[in-house]
């Protein structure tokens, strides 16, 4: 069977997971999982992962990237062997570790592995628990993985394979330090690594010259390149108010079945929620996720949405990375995402698997300036559309358009030094000197004492009584 990648360049001939040397257990549980024929990028990574390379893996959400390292580490463990883990998988978020974790035990169910997921949130003892009783391959965020490291509850000397999975991310959110503290810390000689996201920036790219050695480039398709299957649409918002009636009236649609609203801060995304709950939906057909909610909050929320059982999942961009979610009809960008390549994961939560999907992203003005350079970056040009007609466009409070005027300004400046701006501070007129045409010239008549203050002689008096009193 003869298929094109995304870019329609490159044939190649497709393969079963049989052929890719997988052992008897894992091509049974690809069988039960109905895996028929592997992905590109599977197809292309599992193979140098066998063969011991370290491998930098870039291709799009909803690819198989998550499969495409698992089933080479499970497959190199093969069975449950002594009480260290023998992997580490890294991940940025404890949603992406938890759905990185339900792929392995789903693709190691013929086998007596032990698997275990480390993320903050709620109580390190089950896990500690967990790690004391045996574990052979660990998916962790990296800030769970050092405090049980350095509470010298995790044995680091038998790790033989290591994962970073959407690097980029880690990145963005920080997590550098706490990356280079655990590079540090394990084994270096043997030690296979794979590093794997949708996107690439040139940050990334340089950790990788000093996390992988010699490693196999597979791109699959162009860095932060959006899925072929998700049409996408950009509208003009004049200010937050018309933004949400555009919301209410997409989601009035029924043709909206399961929607993810994005929004760039968490009080932005409880203001959204808070509204749709009261004035567009039922209070239980929607739900907000941020990283201020408690862990079990977060979870429950993405299990009811997942299941069908929630229309609408308000959200930052705490869910915009590697979270698989089936049968995502819209993706509904309440922001522009200021980090850019935000942009390619948060449309990639639909149009997952072959399905075809549908992304809006509302746009201000002053929002006009990312967009430019999300297209630069995905390599496509968007029109941006007016809204429909029956959605009503509110007048722009003032403080919101000198908000909005003082960001263009701001933008400008950072492309144009020279550029001064509406808001440029303004220099201060120096005063006018003492002599300067309309100012008296010479002392007063009541004032003949050059350089002294008016109230001088009341001083010397008040300070000359206060010697007579002591």
């Amino acid at each position: 069977m003869n298929l094109a990648t995304f870019v329609g360049i490159i044939f190649y001939e497709m393969v079963d997971f049989l052929s890719l040397g997988l052992n008897p257990q894992l091509q049974r549980a690809c069988d039960a999982l109905g895996y028929q024929e592997p992905t590109p990028i599977q197809e292309k990574a599992i193979p140098l992962l066998l063969g011991g390379h370290d491998v930098l893996g870039i291709a799009q959400t909803g690819t198989g990237k998550t499969a495409a390292y698992v089933l080479p580490l499970l497959m190199q463990c093969k069975y449950a062997q002594g009480q260290n883990p023998r992997a580490l998988i890294l991940a940025p978020t404890r949603e992406l570790v938890m759905q990185i974790y339900e792929v392995m035990v789903s693709l190691a169910q013929f086998t007596d592995l032990r698997l275990l997921a480390l993320y903050g949130g709620l109580g390190p003892k089950p896990q500690i628990q967990a790690i004391e009783n045996g574990v052979d391959i660990i998916v962790s965020t990296p800030g769970r993985f050092l405090e049980l490291y350095r509470k010298e509850v995790i044995i680091v000397k038998e790790l033989k394979h290591l994962v970073l999975d959407e690097a980029d991310k880690m990145m963005d959110m920080g997590f550098m330090p706490q990356i280079r503290q655990i590079l540090e810390v394990i084994p270096y000689k043997k030690r296979q690594n794979g590093l794997f996201s949708a996107t690439f920036p040139e940050r990334v790219e340089n950790l990788s010259h000093e996390f992988l050695e010699f490693p196999h480039k597979i791109e699959i398709t162009p860095q932060a390149t959006p899925a072929s299957q998700v049409k996408q649409h950009v509208y003009e918002a004049p200010n937050l108010k018309t933004k949400i009636n555009a919301l209410e009236y997409f989601l009035r649609n029924p043709e909206f079945e399961r929607v993810m609203v994005f929004c760039r801060s968490k009080e932005v995304a409880n203001q959204v929620e808070k509204f749709l709950s009261r004035k567009v939906l039922s209070e239980d057909q929607v739900r907000v996720i941020h990283s201020n909610k408690g862990q079990n909050t977060r979870i429950n929320a993405m299990q009811q949405f997942r299941e069908g059982l929630v229309r609408v999942l308000v959200t930052t961009d705490v869910a915009s990375r590697g979270i698989d979610i089936p049968k995502v009809s819209h993706v509904i960008n309440f922001d522009v995402p200021l980090i850019y390549e935000d942009y390619v994961h948060r449309i990639g939560r639909t149009g997952r698997a072959a399905e075809i999907g549908e992304s809006i992203t509302f746009v201000t003005l002053a929002e006009r300036y990312h967009w430019a350079k999300i297209e630069t970056i995905i390599q496509q040009k968007i029109e941006i559309e007016h809204l429909p007609s029956e959605i009503y466009e509110e007048d722009t409070p003032f403080l919101e358009q000198q908000d909005m005027l003082r960001a263009v300004d701001d933008q400008r400046k950072r492309e144009d030094p020279d550029f001064k701006g509406a808001f440029h501070e303004k220099k201060h007129k120096p005063r006018a000197k003492l002599g300067a045409k309309g100012a008296s010239k010479g002392p007063s008549k009541g004032n003949t004492s050059k350089g002294k203050p008016k109230n001088a002689s009341k001083f010397r008096s008040n300070t000359s009584s206060i010697k007579k009193k002591r």
